[in-house]
């Protein structure tokens, strides 16, 4: 799985002009299933991303997880992190999981973080979707559950 993580103050992801889903303070994370992944992927990434130390303590330094200051996620399918541009001038998709496949890891990812408490709010999966968000830093991070351990 990978992963694009932003802190936000605020976001939120429309479709078809109805708001899917929203947050106030936390993290946006956008995120692509490998037809590769395992459930483990989903386990590790949905710590990671509770426990990372991104938000501000009182001096001002990156001390605080998203659990310790009360943080919301919003968890936006997006398969085309998987696009390989290598070759040629459009995105191979390859390497993306099949939607069946893709969507059960994609749940079961939002379910790792609940089960952590965390509010979490979620686009719909396979529609198109507008995001918007307010970027807090900015602070923008890449994750690879591949990578991690």
């Amino acid at each position: 799985m990978r992963v694009v993580v932003q802190r936000v103050n605020q976001a939120s992801v429309t479709v078809e002009g109805d708001v899917a889903g929203r947050i106030g303070r936390g993290l946006l994370v956008l995120l692509g299933v490998a037809g590769d992944d395992q459930p483990e992927d989903g386990s590790l990434l949905a710590q990671k991303l509770v426990d990372l130390r991104v938000f501000e303590d009182s001096d001002g330094k990156m001390n605080l997880s998203l659990a310790e200051v009360g943080g919301e996620m919003l968890v936006v399918s997006q398969f085309t992190l998987l696009g390989d541009c290598r070759k040629g001038r459009r995105p191979s998709f390859v390497n993306a999981a099949p939607p069946e496949l893709a969507r059960k890891l994609y749940e079961d990812f939002v379910r790792h973080v609940r089960a952590r408490d965390i509010a979490v709010a979620t686009g719909v999966f396979r529609a198109h979707m507008d995001v918007a968000l307010v970027n807090d830093g900015p602070v923008t991070l890449l994750l690879d559950s591949r990578k991690l351990f």
